[in-house]
């Protein structure tokens, strides 16, 4: 297919293919990975090597290397093609079409890319600027046109460097392109910094959680300065010690220089109790609850959702499958009803598990959407949220080791399990007093997720949005 470059622009600005712009000799001639026999496969993978990018490795902008696979530095170097390095900007061009990235400084020379990724080299940046080539990738219309060109929605979704090369690139003065890469590079870095904050917040509230409701450790520690001979003071101090994680003098200072915090945190210790008893989970605090977590909290199955397509394509609810729980977004191209069983609904915030396939639980924050079959979303009418979601996150390991044990395509678990996963819950006004702590740390990792949400729509209509009212033919408008 051919692009119309007859349009209207403002003097100076330009629309050139991608082999335009590498004839000009601002950009490298595109390259993917290895393609055939020479393309690494899975036993090639090491512990430690060169990084392995693939498309699901593009995320936020950037290459995410934590869950990234390795091959050999000696097969990395024997290889042809797919050499990436800091300031090229990958598109992801096969299957999984448009994500977008810019490599990073790292410890490695280089990273590899698979063929489902291409990288694009600025090789002069008074002609084009990486982070704004970055922006227009992430634009809707740019976007548009690559999924149309590459038959996005099909299972063969594919545009081959040949392709490429005939891409339209909108190639605005360097004064405009370096406006439009700060104002993208402001808002990628405060998603950055979202990202950076919740994985403290998430590793502080699993501690906290794991320390208090798994391993007992306030009740604990009560229970071995009695044993040790000290009175229900010096019992009272030592839980507060294994609940602040500060030493005898830390919490002398807190209680002159913050006396409401240590009040509030002597409080909450005194809520533990200093002996144990037995139950079916074995050993737990005294006065807690043995409970199962569909005792808890409310597992609702979605539904099949190919039986209630909409009537009305322009009112319609997304449909989340596993695939867009581990995106965190519904991407729309599958559509339901919106007068389905509410109950399947799901909006930002809910607790949504899939228990086939890919087991997981998250705090979904993609939007109202239509819960499809195989995914759970968990409420309760008697506990907060973050006490489920701690609870079943939990049990998650296990459930997930029950489904692969499963000699099926798709492992999963069944009810039976739910009625399994035992929990130790402690009385009302020690969830009350947690949920200062842990509910208000589940409420912040929401709130910063979706105000990364809202920036990210905003950086990915951010060059559009600069162009409004100059680029209206329909040559554009897709």
């Amino acid at each position: 297919m051919s692009f119309d470059e007859s349009v209207s622009l403002p003097d100076g600005w330009q629309i050139m293919t991608v082999d335009q712009l590498v004839s000009s000799g601002a950009l490298a001639k595109p390259l993917d990975g290895n393609h055939g026999g020479i393309h690494p496969k899975a036993s090639d993978y090491v512990e430690h090597g060169i990084p392995f990018v693939m498309a699901s490795d593009l995320q936020g902008g950037q290459v995410d290397l934590s869950n990234c696979k390795f091959i050999s530095e000696v097969q990395a170097n024997s290889l042809r093609k797919g050499f990436a390095q800091a300031g090229d900007v990958l598109l992801s061009h096969k299957a999984t079409i448009g994500r977008t990235a810019i490599v990073q400084a790292s410890e490695y020379p280089f990273l590899m890319l698979t063929p489902q990724v291409t990288y694009y080299r600025v090789l002069d940046s008074q002609k084009l600027v990486p982070n704004y080539l970055k922006a227009y990738f992430d634009s809707h219309f740019f976007q548009s046109i690559l999924a149309l060109w590459a038959g996005s929605g099909s299972t063969r979704a594919y545009l081959g460097i040949t392709g490429q090369l005939k891409l339209p690139i909108v190639v605005p003065p360097i004064a405009f392109q370096k406006l439009v890469a700060a104002q993208a590079e402001s808002l990628n870095d405060k998603i950055q910094l979202n990202h950076q904050t919740n994985q403290t917040l998430e590793q502080v509230a699993q501690a906290i959680f794991k320390s208090w409701f798994v391993d007992f450790e306030p009740v604990k520690a009560k229970i071995a300065a009695l044993e040790a001979g000290g009175s229900e003071e010096e019992a009272l101090l030592a839980a507060m010690q294994a609940i602040s994680g500060k030493g005898e003098a830390e919490l002398t200072r807190l209680q002159a220089e913050q006396p409401e915090q240590y009040t509030e945190l002597r409080a909450t210790a005194e809520l533990f109790p200093s002996a144990m008893q037995e139950s079916e989970l074995g050993e737990i605090p005294e006065g807690w609850e043995c409970s199962a977590l569909d005792q808890i909290a409310k597992y609702q199955n979605g539904l099949a959702l190919q039986k209630f397509r909409p009537n009305n394509e322009d009112d319609y609810l997304p449909v989340v499958k596993i695939a867009q729980l581990k995106k965190g977004y519904a991407d729309h191209e599958e559509k339901a009803s919106p007068n389905i069983k509410p109950d399947c609904i799901i909006d930002n915030g809910d607790i949504v598990f899939s228990w086939s396939g890919s087991l997981m639980v998250d705090t979904w924050c993609g939007g109202r959407a239509a819960l499809n079959q195989h995914l759970f979303k968990v409420t309760s009418e008697n506990y907060p949220k973050w006490l489920y979601f701690h609870f079943t996150r939990h049990h998650l390991e296990e459930f997930q080791r029950i489904a692969a044990d499963k000699a099926v395509t798709m492992g999963h678990i069944k009810r039976e399990h739910l009625k399994r996963a035992l929990c130790a819950v402690p009385n009302r006004q020690l969830i009350e007093n947690a949920g200062k702590f842990l509910g208000n740390l589940l409420d912040k990792q929401i709130e910063l997720r979706l105000e990364s949400t809202t920036l990210s729509d905003l950086r990915d209509t951010l060059l559009p949005k600069l162009l409004s009212g100059e680029l209206k033919t329909p040559a554009l408008e897709i």
